[in-house]
């Protein structure tokens, strides 16, 4: 896996790109330092997973295993940059519960520390 402070461009992806993708593009998107995008792996996405955003992305965090054999079928050798969330597809976007899990997983990854309750972030 990539070492995180390497880590500069964050691709989000779930399955419509309506709900977690972008709620955790959101949450990203308020720390300094990241480019950050969001995709959905269905045909009718909202925004649809390419080629070129994988290769763009530094990366990639997936909601659930599924999302990760999409990306794959397009780019095999992307695996390496791949993150597995296991997030089921049961969040209405922004839902509180769906954030938690979220800042949860991303600081795990990217080493980030939530500077208080008002849901910021803040890079080490």
């Amino acid at each position: 896996m990539i070492p995180s402070r390497n880590v500069k461009r964050v691709l989000f992806v779930c399955s419509a790109n309506i709900d977690r993708s972008p709620t955790a593009e959101n949450l990203l998107k308020r720390v300094g330092g990241f480019e950050v995008q969001s995709a959905g792996t269905w045909l009718n996405a909202r925004k649809r997973i390419s080629k070129n955003l994988i290769e763009w992305a530094d990366i990639i965090f997936v909601m659930e295993q599924q999302h990760k054999e999409a990306i794959l079928a397009i780019k095999p050798d992307a695996e390496d940059k791949i993150v597995v969330f296991n997030i089921p597809d049961i969040y209405p976007r922004n839902d509180p519960e769906l954030i938690e899990i979220l800042k949860t997983k991303i600081s795990e990854y990217l080493k980030i520390r939530w500077r208080d309750s008002s849901q910021q972030f803040h890079s080490p």
